[in-house]
């Protein structure tokens, strides 16, 4: 396309470069999968039924995992997402700041 353009156009008026930016974290994750199983444990704990959902990349989590530090998405409880009405209920909150700590007990007690 982009020598067809400069063809048309002439010269070398367009440039096209691509590069990945959405990368799928399960090359990063799976390795040390022990972290899922901890996320996966302390919701069953706190009667939050997990549902393992493979998404695209994009993520924060994916950024991090990328970046050096596995770090598999959990939820947010949030709703209507990346529109005016994205909302997340109290309720939500307190179950995702419950999870953090359970999370944090949990790994504290394998190392």
């Amino acid at each position: 396309v982009v020598d067809n353009l400069n063809t048309i156009y002439g010269g070398n008026r367009i440039k096209l470069t691509i590069k990945d930016s959405y990368y799928n974290m399960k090359e990063k994750v799976e390795p040390v999968k022990f972290i899922v199983d901890i996320v996966e444990d302390a919701m069953k704990e706190l009667e939050i039924e997990p549902k393992i959902i493979p998404i695209r990349g994009g993520t924060d989590g994916s950024r991090l995992s990328f970046m050096g530090l596995p770090c598999p998405n959990i939820f947010t409880g949030g709703l209507n997402f990346h529109s005016k009405n994205e909302c997340i209920p109290v309720s939500s909150m307190e179950k995702g700041a419950n999870l953090i700590v359970k999370i944090v007990e949990k790994y504290t007690n394998i190392n």
